[in-house]
């Protein structure tokens, strides 16, 4: 988990609770994600949340859980590897999440792997 400041206000996000029913686990399931680098969270106000951006209807985005793995496998936190995320790249167009979103999982990766060694 991290700072408020860590995304923009303008990104989606749902509480831990509302992943937890998307995804149909329990709460705790979900932090354990977390820690196994399939998601991310980060504090805004005083709930802990995911970016809404992460799910593809009741499923985690493609190529997600193995790009923060990469990153963090890299030396990156998690607060890093948001802003990453979320960064607009020329070269992919867009920002990763929504190319991770797109289907354009591979394409991270790559960004991501030559940013990680």
């Amino acid at each position: 988990m991290n700072d408020v400041s860590v995304l923009s206000e303008d990104v989606a996000t749902l509480p831990v609770d509302d992943v937890a029913k998307l995804l149909s686990i329990p709460v705790s399931r979900v932090h354990q994600l977390v820690r196994d680098g399939q998601l991310l969270s980060f504090r805004r106000d005083s709930d802990v949340v995911v970016p809404a951006d992460f799910f593809v209807e009741s499923e985690i985005v493609k190529g997600l859980s193995g790009t923060i793995i990469l990153l963090r496998d890299g030396g990156y936190t998690d607060a890093e590897i948001l802003r990453w995320l979320y960064e607009d790249d020329d070269s992919l167009p867009g920002t990763p999440v929504a190319s991770l979103a797109a289907g354009r999982h591979r394409e991270v990766k790559r960004r991501a792997q030559a940013m990680a060694f």
